[in-house]
């Protein structure tokens, strides 16, 4: 199979699983966003191996490889919507490093609890 089709596929998968979240969503009148729900179906296939990460490996690492084109679109709308955001920008500042270091600290929390989980000897 080629590699272009290989990576279609694991798109598609990926693209599946975010339209049921969007579904569910819709469906339940959920205040949960569908996308965020999709990623929750997503990580309950992956941690029960109902999907396998070979299926959609190549697809994530082409996302991930572009992650920064997904920031265009947010760069844009914070420009076009400026004055939303004029008379606090001191605000939006503390908020985003207070959000980033909090992100960052649980993040290597989480890190360092699961790499210790897995150095445990298995008995």
């Amino acid at each position: 199979m080629l590699r272009l089709d290989k990576i279609v596929i694991h798109i598609a998968i990926l693209y599946i699983i975010y339209l049921l979240g969007n579904w569910i969503q819709q469906t339940f009148h959920l205040f949960v966003p569908g996308s965020v729900i999709g990623m929750i179906i997503f990580l309950i296939l992956l941690l029960t191996n109902i999907i396998k990460i070979a299926w959609i490996e190549e697809g994530t690492k082409l996302f991930v490889n572009h992650l920064t084109l997904f920031f265009i679109p947010v760069t844009v709308g914070v420009v076009n919507y400026f004055d939303l955001f004029s008379g606090k920008g001191l605000l939006v500042v503390l908020i985003v490093l207070i959000s980033t270091v909090l992100v960052m600290g649980i993040s290597a929390k989480v890190t360092q609890w699961l790499i210790g989980k897995r150095e445990l000897p298995h008995e």
